[in-house]
């Protein structure tokens, strides 16, 4: 009888340890997700922007593993566990006693289900200023960009056209970076002579970020250039800035004790995340405290206390290493943590002595991009920025997307996005999806 590994999530993480199980002789795997498709989050801001469609970056989950006949896809939300009884209860119950189709057992877990914003105990803020997570909420922040520039050309009060022109973008890690970025080039040169009442690069775009510096973990000669590079572009950058208060129409930001109120219609939020309600979910059926985000802390090789055939990786989780460094929450570690899981459950299939006792993670580098031809990147002990970087930085961000399919979309549009300054992806529906998907 095949040994059945059950997978929650198809991230990065997810994704990576499925196709390391894949056509694996005795292992059958069950990929369950709420979305039917694997998206790559990293290129999330260039649909908030405006630059790509969902399509380009995002690729059905059945359609990657329709060649895998041991690998099969649920779509489902996962709301519980039964860790004694080796099972995993989805939502989408009869109203009656649990059916079949609604409890998933398993001989190994491996539990990928991400993050999300992260407010810091001020959830109410989500309305008001919305994160960047989801294919939902990139639409969402393109919807709310191009609107407001619209609105701003029928608007006759000059206040309130100052303020629908202003885009305040909270965090500036590689996210608000970007969202910053995108958002100046836009107002400067896509919507260049597009309106007669506006001249959209008026438009004010600010980047507020509580740490000293943007991009707080890259090496401080790199956030120096980040930072020159988007002052060059005309976004304002206030470090050592906090945000105290948010309401419908304006912002109060908090800096060396003075407070400052910013009259905008447009809050983006891109400071911080959080671990996913599965991670509380976990903590609370194992008796185990979640640490700082609300992520759950993991045995060295990626198990949960008390249960050796559970694993959990990715966003959710907390690992510290033996050079005392706290694996990242990134794409990289995810999906090396993905195939070291995938590893152990093999080794214990096939009867091996000896499994993978410890998950070491491998740096491999870090790229950020600002705008065009702009970037920095730290690999190994190289650390360099400008265009170089942002060659690096596409290649890399090309390489990594799932299909050959999505590799060549995403070529065709940056390279027709690189000679136009278009953005061809920015029609306004009511429901804000735009064109292309």
């Amino acid at each position: 009888m095949s040994h059945h590994v059950v997978i929650i999530g198809g991230g990065f993480g997810g994704l990576a340890a499925a196709r390391a199980l894949r056509r694996k002789d005795g292992i059958r795997v069950t990929l369950i997700d709420r979305q039917n498709y694997h998206l790559f989050q990293p290129l999330l801001y260039q649909v908030a922007s405006g630059g790509l469609s969902p399509a380009n970056i995002a690729y059905p989950l059945r359609t990657i593993f329709k060649k895998n006949k041991n690998i099969g896809v649920l779509l489902g939300d996962v709301i519980d566990f039964d860790l004694d009884g080796r099972c995993v209860i989805l939502a989408n119950g009869t109203g009656d006693e649990e059916s079949l189709q609604n409890r998933v057992s398993y001989d190994s877990l491996i539990i990928a289900s991400g993050a999300v914003n992260h407010y810091f105990g001020n959830d109410d803020w989500e309305k008001t200023a919305p994160g960047l997570k989801t294919i939902d909420d990139a639409k969402a922040i393109r919807r709310k960009i191009f609107l407001s520039f619209e609105r701003a050309e029928r608007e006759t009060d000059e206040a309130r056209r100052r303020a629908l022109c202003t885009f305040v973008v909270v965090g500036a890690g590689a996210t608000g970076v970007e969202l910053a970025g995108a958002i100046r080039e836009i107002a400067v040169h896509t919507l260049r002579e597009e309106f007669r009442r506006i001249q959209p690069d008026n438009a004010r775009v600010l980047l507020v970020e509580f740490a000293d510096r943007v991009l707080p973990p890259y090496d401080e000669k790199l956030s120096g250039a980040a930072e020159r590079s988007l002052r060059r572009m005309g976004v304002e950058v206030r470090t050592g800035a906090k945000v105290t208060a948010l309401h419908e129409g304006c912002v109060e930001i908090e800096k060396g004790g003075a407070s400052e109120i910013i009259e905008t219609e447009n809050v983006l939020w891109a400071a911080g995340i959080a671990a996913s309600p599965l991670a509380g979910l976990l903590a609370d059926k194992t008796g185990t405290k979640v640490a700082r985000g609300g992520r759950f802390p993991v045995e060295p090789n990626l198990t949960i206390p008390g249960h050796p055939e559970v694993f959990a990786i990715g966003d959710m989780t907390y690992l510290m290493q033996e050079n005392e460094k706290l694996v990242p929450g990134v794409a990289p570690a995810a999906m090396q943590q993905g195939e070291f899981a995938a590893r152990v459950i093999e080794a214990r299939v096939r009867g091996r002595k000896k499994e993978p006792a410890k998950f070491r993670y491998i740096d491999r580098g870090s790229m950020a991009t600002i705008g065009r031809a702009a970037a920095v990147a730290e690999v190994g002990k190289l650390r360099f920025d400008g265009y170089p970087a942002w060659l690096a930085w596409l290649f890399l961000h090309v390489m990594m997307l799932v299909t050959f399919q999505n590799r060549i979309l995403v070529l065709v549009q940056w390279a027709w996005n690189y000679l136009t300054w278009s953005r061809s992806a920015r029609l306004i529906t009511r429901d804000g999806r735009a064109g292309g998907e």
